[in-house]
């Protein structure tokens, strides 16, 4: 827990849980001007996607397929770039070591933030009015590629409600999409596998730690919010209307326990522990011969207690997207 009151997830209900006090440092919107996007060179900035906006985005090694991360709820794409955990010793953090032996691109959604000891660093991209809903940040994430040229098809890699979004991404357009890789991700499934009176508390809980609260970013503008579980709909109808094709898949679910202190609904650990792991195996149903993988010295965040663990599914899937028969072929991936 930092001096100002963000705590980074462990004590998250997959996505679930973020606290956020926002006493932040004061921080400005982005104000540079777009710069080109070379394909095969390191870029980051802020790219135009019409409407008078901008997203920042970052795009980083030389190969394909090209690699699209997308953080989990409030995340910006320093999860993904900075080793946040700072715990002393030197690491490999997924973007830089995807870049190693692919193309990667991660983008900032608009609200989002990122941790550094007592500082809260905001979105690089344009606010937007908050509340926002799944199939926004889908339509956003295919602006911001097509403008800034980014060629596919992708292997999109979602943690928590970025594995939300990238699955309705790769239903929404799958010619773009050939491979997920779900990190930790929450899924829809969670509201049928609990009693009516179980999802709700689930909600309330989520309500209660400011998961639908809009809050505003001094210097910046609204936190990102979208409402805990109302997007479970759109995603179970993209899945009927178009169902995931056969591609690599790869989910990875932690495997040490979410803390849970204070009122807690009635949820305790091991039961729920028990519905979250369902749901992740359910999700490595969604296509043929997906994987299901657990990091077992690894909470939420797998991305920053094992990066290696990420780093290496995704090398697997890339690698299955080049070529089918290694991923058809493989036996065991990356639990340790």
């Amino acid at each position: 827990m930092s001096a100002n009151g963000f705590s980074f997830s462990r004590n998250a209900l997959c996505v679930i849980v973020v606290s956020l006090a926002l006493q932040y440092s004061a921080a400005c919107q982005p104000t540079a001007a777009p710069a080109p996007l070379n394909s095969r060179g390191d870029f980051a900035g802020p790219v135009d996607i019409g409407s008078d906006r901008r997203i920042y985005l970052e795009c980083h090694g030389v190969g394909v397929p090209t690699i699209v991360l997308e953080a989990g709820y409030r995340d910006s794409v320093r999860v993904w770039s900075e080793d946040l955990r700072q715990l002393g010793t030197l690491r490999t953090i997924v973007l830089p070591g995807v870049a190693a032996f692919t193309r990667v691109c991660a983008y900032d959604r608009p609200g989002t933030i990122a941790p550094l000891k007592d500082d809260v660093r905001p979105s690089r991209s344009d606010p937007v009015p908050q509340p926002r809903t799944a199939s926004a940040v889908v339509a956003d994430l295919h602006a911001l590629l097509h403008a800034a040229g980014v060629p596919g098809p992708f292997v999109l890699v979602g943690h928590s409600l970025g594995g939300l979004f990238v699955r309705l991404f790769a239903s929404t357009f799958p010619d773009e999409v050939a491979g997920l890789i779900l990190v930790d991700p929450y899924s829809e499934g969670l509201e049928a596998l609990l009693t009516p009176e179980r999802w709700a508390a689930l909600v309330r809980l989520n309500v209660r730690h400011g998961f639908d609260t809009v809050k505003t970013i001094p210097g910046y503008g609204d936190l990102e919010t979208l409402g805990y579980g109302k997007d479970n709909v759109v995603m179970r109808r993209a899945i009927a209307s178009s169902p995931l094709h056969a591609m690599p898949l790869a989910v990875l679910a932690h495997g040490r326990p979410f803390e849970l202190t204070g009122d807690t609904e009635g949820f305790s650990s091991d039961p729920l522990e028990a519905v979250l792991r369902k749901a992740n195996e359910q999700m490595a149903t969604l296509v043929p011969n997906g994987r299901l993988f657990v990091a077992k010295d690894s909470g939420h965040y797998i991305h920053q207690d094992q990066p290696e663990l990420v780093i290496e599914a995704i090398r697997q899937v890339v690698e299955g997207v080049r070529g089918r028969e290694t991923w058809y072929g493989l036996v065991s991936c990356c639990a340790k």
